[in-house]
């Protein structure tokens, strides 16, 4: 067997999208045991412009963020991939926010969330 011909398996990169620093901490430190490569944004116009070359596994974005919407980012996410998988999180809506929306998330997850539970939920999305 020839063991340099068996590539690595590429790193997942998870982005995650929240103007509130100390949040994009918190993300960082839980979802990095993962193995993936998380990248941290502010701003979520930025995001959107390093989304094609980074080709995230999944996009985790807080929902109220000034001049662009975690809705606004997701929608043009899937505009350039249709299959992206995203997470909204918010503490200031619901899931009604999306109801009549044509591109929803993937998961809705209100603040305070289970830490626990969004790194199953990041989990099961890079690996699926």
């Amino acid at each position: 067997m020839n063991l340099s011909s068996t590539k690595p398996k590429p790193v997942p990169t998870v982005f995650v999208v929240d103007d509130e620093l100390l949040l994009l901490e918190l993300a960082a430190t839980i979802l990095s045991p993962l193995g993936c490569n998380v990248r941290t944004f502010t701003n979520p116009e930025q995001a959107l412009k390093e989304f094609p070359e980074a080709a995230p596994a999944v996009v985790l974005t807080d929902y109220a963020m000034g001049r662009m919407s975690g809705m606004d980012l997701i929608r043009e996410c899937r505009r350039l991939n249709p299959q992206q998988k995203t997470i909204l999180i918010s503490g200031t809506v619901d899931g009604e926010v999306f109801a009549g929306a044509a591109v929803k998330p993937d998961v809705f997850v209100a603040k305070p969330y289970d830490v626990n539970k969004l790194v199953d939920m990041v989990r099961t999305m890079i690996t699926a």
